[in-house]
């Protein structure tokens, strides 16, 4: 698959890294352009092209975005009409700035980026495991137990192809709901947020069934 990642911090790198090694195709972008991850693209390889930030949203059909959340009015929108995009963000007041919607839990963070990303699909994934747990608690397809993912969205089809990416490297999507109701589940200060759990426990904490 082509993979269009924006961000190339601890959560974007680390995806680059198991999406490359998986054999995916990725396309990587920062805000201070690709000649800045010329490092980064030989020590992932082949399967990896440093680009724009225009150009990674319109590389493939996902895009991951993983910038602070603070910056997501500076995504180019049109870019990304008709895309997949895995919401990897977190709202920080610290580092964001305090946003009274976000605060009184009106609205959620990923709700947002939908609506300044219209055209696309948005789902919040990725958001809940540190970076480095990330690069590591993979399993293969054959284990007994795989560590869960939480994921949430509105559009199905969006979903299902998120729940693909997420076996592909190792993990067990966790259908938690619309990306409204859903994505409170998995938030910063919830009981699953870098609990790393298990996906039976995971579903059992954000009491959903099995998918």
């Amino acid at each position: 698959m082509k993979i269009g990642i924006i961000g190339a911090g601890k959560i974007g790198s680390t995806l680059a890294h198991l999406f490359t090694a998986a054999g995916d195709d990725v396309a990587i972008a920062n805000s201070r352009g690709p000649d800045t991850l010329r490092d980064l693209e030989h020590h992932l390889g082949r399967h990896a092209h440093a680009v724009s930030t225009e150009e990674a949203a319109r590389y493939g059909d996902v895009t991951i975005v993983a910038v602070p959340f603070g910056h997501y009015r500076d995504l180019p929108a049109q870019a990304f009409a008709g895309r997949t995009v895995i919401d990897a963000t977190n709202y920080s007041p610290q580092r964001d700035g305090r946003d009274e919607k976000l605060e009184h839990g009106s609205v959620t963070s990923s709700e947002l980026m939908q609506r300044h990303l219209a055209g696309a699909h948005v789902v919040k994934a990725f958001n809940a495991m540190r970076w480095d747990h990330l690069m590591d608690h993979g399993r293969s397809a054959g284990a007994n137990q795989r560590y869960g993912i939480p994921v949430s969205g509105d559009d199905p089809n969006a979903k299902w192809r998120v729940f693909d990416l997420i076996e592909q490297i190792g993990y067990e999507p966790v259908d938690a709901g619309a990306l409204g109701e859903g994505g409170r589940k998995h938030e910063p200060g919830t009981e699953v947020y870098t609990a790393d759990l298990w996906a039976d426990n995971l579903r059992a904490r954000i009491g959903v069934e099995g998918t």
